[in-house]
Order: C-alpha cells, then structure tokens, then sequence
C-alpha cells in the first residue's frame, strides 16, 4: 500500500511527549504510522516551533493530509495561549450571552471562532476537537462546566452549528463532543467512570437532541460514561449498543467516531485492551494522548489498520476540507469588533 492510502495506518491516534519528536518517536511513527496525532501545551511553545512541529509530524507521516488534532475550545481547554495567540472565552459564556442577546451571542460565537480557526490554519492544525455539546446542567461535574453552552438543547445545537460551520469554511475539521452526552456525569471521567441513571426517553429528548441536530458533521467523540438504561455494563466507548443503538441509530451520526482518551480512568484494563474492546464496539479510532512510547506500543500492537465504513468516513471529512479552499480570514477586522462586544458584555 502507498503511504497515501488511508488503509496503510492504523486506526489510532496519537500525542507525544515533548516540543519535537525523539528520534525514537520518530522511528516508532514511521514504523506504526497511526492514523493522526494530537497536540497539548506540552507541544506548544511559540508560533515558529508549533509550525516547524506540524511539519515535522506530516513529513514523518508522509502523508501531507494526516489530521493533526488539538483541543482549542476555549476558556479552561484550550492548548494555545495568550500572548502569542488567541485567547476564547468558554462556551458557557455564549450560552449565557444568548439568553440576553441570541443575535449578538452567535456574532461573538462566530467572530470568536474564526479567531481561533485563524491560529490553527497559521500552525498546520487540521482538526479541533470542538464544539462541546453536552448539557450544561446543576449537576453537570465540573470537568465539564462552562464547557457546555447550555440547559437547552436548541440552543447547545444552534450555538454549536456556528462553531462547526466556521470551522469547516476555515478547512479544520471540527469533533462533536462528547457522545452521546455527558452533561448528566456528576464524577469526572479523568478519574473514575460516571454512571447516569436518567431514563431513555428522557436522554432522548434532551442529551441527545444537539447530536442528532448536528448529526451530519464529519467527526465525533465518545464519552466514557455507563448509561445504566441502555447498558448497564459497558461505557459509552465500549458499548456496541450505546454505539450501534443511540449514536449511529438514534442520533444518525455516520461520521469518523473517535474514542475519548484511552488513559482516562474511567476505563478499566490494560491499555491494549481498552483500545481493543473500543475498535470491537464500533468506534472508527481510538485516541491516545499520554505521549508515553511504552504505551503507544503497547496500544498500537492491538490497533489495525481502519476498515472500509471508516475509511469512507475519512474520505468524507477530507472531501469537506478541500472544499473549503483557501478561505481568507480576517483576524484583525475580526478581533476589532469582537473587542467591541465583549467590552459591553461581563463573563
């Protein structure tokens, strides 16, 4: 197979541990190839280093296309920081804004994420793991928070869509998060596994709704929560049910579907096998964030390349990035009159 045939990757994504590759992650990802990489602060030092890094990772990859992640949403998430680039306010400040001015909300929204589509396009950054659509809730765990725009699904969906389409005008390919809802999750999954007792029928009308408005964007994220109604055994990542069930059938995505981090607590079992059950229940990748090498090759080994279904969806999502073009940006007409609402507006 050519090394731009997506069927020569494994289906899995990677992060790594430093500001460039070792020789030895070098080596390791040429000799694996996972299907993308995905970046944090401890990848991030200045705009030339971030640049020269993403070019790195393509040329080890040689494939000039493979999908570079980051999350950059906003408020507590968000891996580029001030001053060097744009800092967004959280989710939860749009959602707050849209209960008092819904038109002025979705101008800041917008405003805002080109703003941030502006420094992924800058530092080679093809994918972001965004928009958050989750329920913002009393009991919503704080892990999640101000991440989640609202209580109210429409708006979680409106707000949401504007995040999504001018990401995919800019030619980044946005994630839908976390599916198939983790706004009920009252522990935080980083270090132990929610349980969410709530009735079908009630997840269906309110947790799943923004998925299923924005079910036909190209990527999506699972969360590794147990929905005790629908399968009291497995999390969502792991459970060809909540996957077969509610995230391609009820929901209707048919988009890439990534796990969440394999490291997370929430998850039980070597990391092999985490990675393993995952792909078994019908996720398309898995991702890894740890950087660890003896992890990666460990999760690697238990990764195959991606199967057809999957491949159609990769195609699917770098089909819509082509289409995007060249489309210029304009981050300082765009940061001007954004300034100019948030100086009217309070967090």
């Amino acid at each position: 197979m050519s090394a731009d045939d997506p069927a020569s990757f494994r289906a899995v994504i990677f992060g790594f541990e430093g500001l460039h590759l070792t020789t030895a992650e070098r080596d390791f990802f040429a000799a694996e190839k996972p299907f993308g990489f995905i970046l944090f602060a401890r990848n991030v030092q200045s705009p030339a280093q971030l640049a020269a890094l993403t070019a790195e990772l393509r040329e080890v990859a040689d494939r000039p296309n493979v999908p570079i992640l980051i999350d950059q949403e906003g408020g507590r998430v968000q891996r580029l920081r001030a001053p060097d680039w744009f800092e967004a306010r959280p989710f939860g400040f749009f959602g707050d804004l849209h209960g008092r001015d819904p038109a002025l909300a979705i101008e800041a929204l917008r405003l805002t994420t080109r703003l941030i589509a502006a420094d992924l396009q800058a530092a080679g950054i093809t994918v972001d793991c965004t928009p958050c659509l989750d329920l913002r809730l009393e009991e919503t765990v704080a892990a999640i928070g101000d991440r989640a725009f609202a209580d109210d699904p429409m708006v979680i969906a409106r707000l949401g869509a504007v995040v999504a389409e001018e990401m995919l005008k800019a030619g980044i390919l946005p994630v839908i998060k976390h599916m198939p809802g983790h706004g009920r999750a009252t522990v935080d999954s980083h270090l132990e596994l929610p349980h969410v007792g709530a009735a079908r029928d009630r997840l269906t009308a309110t947790d799943f709704r923004p998925f299923q408005q924005l079910s036909l964007l190209p990527w999506g994220m699972t969360s590794h929560i147990v929905f005790d109604e629908i399968d009291p055994h497995h999390p969502a990542t792991q459970s060809a049910i909540v996957i077969d069930e509610v995230i391609r059938g009820e929901i209707g995505f048919d988009g890439l579907l990534l796990s969440d981090d394999i490291n997370m607590q929430a998850l039980s079992g070597a990391l092999g096998e985490r990675a393993e059950k995952a792909l078994a229940a019908g996720v398309d990748i898995v991702l890894h964030c740890s950087g660890k090498l003896d992890e990666m090759r460990e999760v690697a080994g238990k990764c195959p390349p991606p199967h057809e279904k999957t491949l159609a969806r990769i195609a699917h999502g770098e089909k819509l990035q082509q289409a995007a073009g060249d489309t210029a940006l304009r981050p300082e007409e765009d940061s001007i009159r954004l300034a100019e609402i948030l100086a009217r507006e309070t967090v």
